[in-house]
């Protein structure tokens, strides 16, 4: 699926299409999403964010979490310098097969400069379509290859379109694994206009909100240095994943979803 840029860019942006409407009916496939608002309520009062030190109470806070999908890539290096300068964390979803095992430098650095490494899977396969084998297999290969770069295996993982199940929730709690989907898209599979990426995002920005973007897209990087400086403007404050579900820990197999405003 993911071949050359433009190629990929068409494979996954058609797949990416329908991920919101099947967001909306994950409880219909007997999978219940956790908020990060009750997460955090879960959590107790322990100051950790997925057992290291919190830097701030998104119950006090008005947090937004910035995540990446599907990469690293060729841009994945600049956006690291964009999000050095500005000094904001992020959680990169990355994606195994041409990407870990082509980029462990740049997967080296996202660990290294303090941002939340996950699993995307290893070649992008709807999760939901496989077997319990099959998925184990998409998932176990992408944890050993972080691991064996990073040396820390994944604690979060996003399925591809968002689709998971029950049977992609229990493979998922065997590997340590809780299920990360999103609020907020500017669907930057589908347009290289870096103006309209943004404006999507600022658009849809809420509190507690998860953000999803591509750094494989031409237009996307461009775009997230305007995007952090306005959502900082409106009091927004960066945050990883495990940051905004703190002191509460994101639990394997669960899955978490904000609520949109």
């Amino acid at each position: 699926m993911f071949r050359s840029r433009s190629g990929r860019g068409k494979a996954v942006g058609t797949a990416l299409l329908a991920a919101v409407s099947l967001m909306l009916t994950l409880g219909g496939c007997g999978v219940d999403p956790v908020t990060p608002q009750d997460a955090r309520q879960e959590g107790g009062t322990d100051d950790k964010a997925g057992g290291a030190p919190r830097r701030v109470d998104c119950a006090q806070v008005k947090c937004i979490a910035l995540t990446f999908d599907a990469g690293p890539g060729k841009d994945t290096p600049h956006l690291l310098d964009v999000l050095k300068e500005k000094q904001v964390p992020a959680t990169f979803f990355l994606l195994g097969s041409k990407h870990v095992d082509r980029y462990p430098d740049v997967v080296r650095r996202i660990a290294d400069e303090g941002h939340e490494v996950a699993n995307h899977t290893w070649s992008h396969r709807i999760l939901t379509d496989l077997d319990e084998s099959e998925i184990r297999d998409e998932l176990s290969r992408t944890q050993d290859a972080i691991e064996k770069i990073t040396g820390r295996k994944p604690t979060l993982m996003r399925p591809p379109q968002g689709r998971t199940d029950g049977t992609v929730s229990d493979v998922s709690r065997d590997l340590g694994l809780a299920q990360v989907l999103w609020s907020i898209t500017a669907k930057d599979y589908s347009t290289t206009d870096s103006a309209l990426i943004r404006q999507r995002v600022l658009d849809n920005a809420h509190r507690d909100g998860i953000i999803l973007l591509h750094d494989i897209y031409d237009g996307t990087v461009p775009a997230v240095p305007s995007i952090i400086d306005e959502l900082k403007q409106r009091g927004f404050t960066f945050v990883t994943v495990p940051e905004l579900l703190a002191p509460g820990k994101a639990e394997p197999g669960t899955v978490y979803r904000p609520e949109r405003d």
